[in-house]
């Protein structure tokens, strides 16, 4: 298990759920999930990171800002961040993220959509919304009829 180290420097708190825990249901929260047991239902870590160890079985979407699957998933995968599959991952389902890892010897069976970095996104769309912009009309749909602008010089 070389993606768990809960005394990394910087790290937040992990919660660990061991590989008896069985949920049914919606799994959230505000901290690391380091997940080696059953999930059926949904998973949602919008700002922190899930890992899915050897024993985990999941059948859920999830949700989180990066994923680290060593075990076994059955349904689709958005890490805002990141998402690795290890040698180890059974992936079936589509991954949404901005950057991926699959380990040779893991086995993924579904689409990947490869995002930009949103923040870029957002910063792009910022920009031209301040910028002052040129309506621009095609002559299908103008009502004006469609001659040619002519200059006049004086």
């Amino acid at each position: 298990m070389d993606s768990y180290r809960p005394n990394e420097p910087g790290r937040t708190d992990v919660a660990h759920i061991g590989k008896s825990v069985i949920i049914k249901g919606e799994l959230s929260g505000s901290e690391d999930v380091y997940l080696d047991g059953e999930v059926e239902g949904s998973i949602q870590l919008h700002d922190h990171s899930l890992t899915i160890g050897p024993n985990g079985h999941i059948r859920a979407n999830i949700n989180a800002k990066e994923i680290v699957i060593h075990g076994k998933v059955d349904g689709n995968v958005t890490g805002s961040q990141r998402v690795e599959l290890r040698k180890s991952a059974i992936l079936v389902g589509d991954i949404a993220t901005q950057r991926i890892l699959i380990e040779d010897g893991a086995f993924f069976k579904g689409g990947i959509d490869i995002g930009k970095e949103q923040t870029s996104r957002q910063n792009r769309q910022n920009l031209s919304q301040n910028s002052t912009a040129t309506p621009v009309t095609t002559p299908s749909s103008s009502p004006l009829p469609t001659t040619p602008a002519s200059s006049t010089r004086g």
